[in-house]
């Protein structure tokens, strides 16, 4: 088992065919969470894009070796995208966690959304999840349905939360959880309203998290008012089942929110926004304290083109990011201050955003 748990997940599916005992021992969860702690981290990100080549825009993930990001990052678009695209239907990524990928689909006839797990390293797929009706018009901006996907390491389930909120101006928010082999979505919470920025929540130390606005706004009448610094985090604990609120960073600038979004970087938590022509991050090195916030980031951006950040590199010195308007990859070296590096890639490619990924034996479905 020492021996084996070292190996790589394509050697070991191979290996599975040796004996019974082997393809026993390798299917076995001791042996899958054994390899998912030995296994390389940071080695590898989950790459999504929409490509507007097609007709119909579609949504591509692949799986990218960071090494390649680094020494030639245009070759992950033009090279990797159609030999290692690992789903083959239009679906949306909520998130990923120990190599696990939450993808949702949604039906606009029956107004129906539904999610599953696929593992791109085995390449199995669970079972489509219970549907949830979900209409878009029965909420009102700025109270929207919230989603996002985790990893609960006490009671070992991988989780898919959904915030019903303010649905038909109830003025409430319920929280409805899925476990994958679960036969309905479990209610679990139920709190005020929250008017929110982000959709898509950002897992962080068995936590999910959204930016939102105060609560101040709850009319919606306010909004065109509200500073950077005024914004808060909406917190949901996948083992506690609660929510709590926490503040953005102290010297977060008194301007207008302009693409402010929640990252993971490092399995920390970020925030990003443009403040003038500068692009700030944030980090927040322990997730409990809150004065853990550091300023990671202030890259002068002077056309005020759309950044996004996709990797951090080990020692936080260089940070890859991608700008959709011009259609290139940037590195850039955070401690000198400077650009180390650009290359172009193709322009129909948008919306760039990456994952942590670690390849794993980890089953999209319960034993």
């Amino acid at each position: 088992m020492e021996i084996l748990c070292r190996l790589s997940v394509k050697d070991l599916l191979r290996l599975k065919r040796v004996s019974k005992g082997w393809n026993h021992l390798i299917s076995d969860s001791t042996f899958v969470k054994l390899h998912l702690q030995r296994s390389s981290k940071n080695t590898h990100i989950l790459l999504t894009f929409h490509d507007y080549f097609y007709t119909k825009r579609r949504n591509f993930a692949i799986v990218c070796p960071v090494q390649d990001l680094l020494d030639n990052p245009n070759s992950t678009l033009e090279t990797l995208s159609h030999k290692y695209r690992p789903f083959d239907r239009n679906y949306s990524i909520l998130g990923v966690c120990n190599g696990l990928v939450c993808l949702g689909d949604y039906n606009c006839e029956f107004k129906e959304y539904w999610v599953r797990f696929g593992n791109p390293a085995t390449r199995i797929m669970s079972k489509n999840s219970p549907h949830v009706r979900l209409n878009p018009d029965h909420y009102n901006y700025p109270y929207m349905f919230m989603i996002g996907f985790g990893y609960d390491d006490w009671s070992d389930t991988y989780q898919v939360v959904f915030l019903d909120n303010n649905r038909k101006n109830s003025q409430k928010l319920d929280v409805r959880v899925y476990c994958s082999g679960d036969k309905c979505w479990r209610k679990t919470f139920t709190c005020d309203a929250v008017p929110t920025l982000t959709g898509l929540g950002t897992c962080v130390s068995g936590t999910l998290n959204w930016l939102v606005f105060p609560k101040s706004c709850s009319d919606g009448k306010q909004l065109g008012t509200v500073k950077m610094s005024e914004l808060e985090i909406f917190s949901y604990h996948l083992k506690k089942e609660t929510c709590s609120y926490f503040s953005v960073p102290d010297g977060t600038s008194e301007v207008l929110p302009f693409l402010p979004a929640l990252v993971t970087l490092k399995g920390c938590l970020g925030l990003s926004h443009i403040n003038g022509h500068y692009l700030v991050v944030w980090l927040k090195r322990e997730f409990s304290d809150e004065k853990s916030w550091s300023k990671l980031l202030n890259l002068y951006n002077p056309i005020c083109d759309d950044l996004e950040i996709l990797y951090m590199c080990e020692n936080d010195n260089v940070v890859v990011l991608a700008n959709t308007n011009k259609g290139e990859f940037i590195l850039y070296n955070i401690r000198e201050k400077r650009i180390d590096g650009r290359q172009k890639y193709n322009k129909f490619k948008m919306n760039l955003f990456s994952y942590d990924y670690v390849q794993s034996l980890v089953l999209p479905y319960r034993n």
